[in-house]
């Protein structure tokens, strides 16, 4: 099997690190990097975090610390739905893999031109890594094979009525994400609140027994607690959509039309406006994903735990 050369650019965050489980172990995916950025919490958290992450995972990559604010905004974060280290919950072991000596940007630019063929970029947080890496460094572009990201969503907001987080903490960069003309693909709000994982999901995966299973569980716990306040019925990985449209698109249901991003306004800054009917005559650049089979999700997610490790029989 050929496998899909990517790099992955999050800011953990419960649903990063659950979206990283599953492509760690995912044969379908090569991950040649990884990179952070501030989202969720605090670039220097979100660096931590990712580094604790994979040395759970046992998985031997290379980080590169990213943009520690927006384009041209100052940042802001979500530590009451992630806790104040933007990963509470279960202890994470002491991080064993170093930083990268480069920031993000350029690190990425040195694998885009070293890279034998063009890389797939899978952003899960705010999109300034990415931005700054075409503002900088356009002559690239054509090493970017595609980018699916976690972001936006066509029908409505999580943080404010009209924007969903990720687009919210950076719209300017999403802005340049959104014009560049490269393959996009768009797993925002619409369907990632269908990626929900409900307390008995949680328990059969505790019940897989292995180390990372057990952490995971943990960090739904955490998850589904906050989300359980606000009336949802399990927790939804956003983040994890955006591996899955790469490795399982079968699963989805995707609408290929034109997304631009609001920039200015007192209730739609950030909003990612989707042209279904195509009134505007815009040529289509993006494939919105707006459908998802939950149980078909819910067994991706349990076989991935199952590969870190033999399935407890009790």
């Amino acid at each position: 099997m050929k496998k899909i050369p990517v790099i992955l650019d999050g800011d953990p965050g419960h649903d990063d690190a659950i979206a990283w489980t599953l492509a760690a172990s995912s044969p379908q995916l090569e991950i040649l990097a990884v990179t952070t950025v501030a989202g969720n919490v605090s670039l220097d958290k979100t660096t931590l975090n990712s580094r604790k992450i994979w040395t759970l995972l046992k998985k031997e990559v290379l980080i590169a610390q990213g943009a520690v604010k927006p384009l041209f905004t100052e940042h802001i974060d979500a530590p009451s739905v992630h806790g104040e280290s933007g990963l509470d919950g279960p202890a994470l072991p002491d991080p064993e893999i170093e930083l990268q000596k480069l920031a993000a940007v350029d690190f990425m630019a040195q694998l885009l031109r070293e890279a034998d063929e063009p890389v797939t970029i899978v952003p899960t947080g705010p999109l300034s890594n990415v931005a700054q890496l075409l503002l900088t460094y356009p002559e690239l572009k054509n090493k970017i094979a595609h980018i699916c990201f976690m972001g936006g969503g066509a029908a409505y907001g999580n943080w404010t009525p009209a924007a969903e987080f990720n687009i919210l903490v950076d719209p300017e960069a999403a802005y340049v994400v959104f014009h560049s003309g490269l393959p996009l693909t768009m797993c925002g709000l619409d369907v990632t609140e269908q990626a929900l994982v409900k307390p008995e999901d949680i328990e059969r995966m505790r019940n897989i027994g292995n180390p990372v299973a057990r952490i995971v569980a943990e960090w739904l716990d955490f998850f589904y607690l906050f989300h359980k306040e606000k009336g949802y019925p399990g927790a939804p990985v956003h983040d994890a959509v955006a591996v899955v449209a790469l490795t399982h698109p079968e699963i989805l249901t995707m609408k290929s039309c034109f997304v631009d991003v609001e920039l200015s306004g007192d209730y739609c800054r950030a909003a990612t406006v989707a042209d279904f009917y195509g009134v505007l005559n815009r040529k289509a650049n993006v494939n919105v994903v707006l459908d998802l089979e939950r149980n078909k999700f819910i067994d991706l997610l349990c076989e991935s735990l199952e590969t870190y490790g033999e399935v407890k029989n009790d």
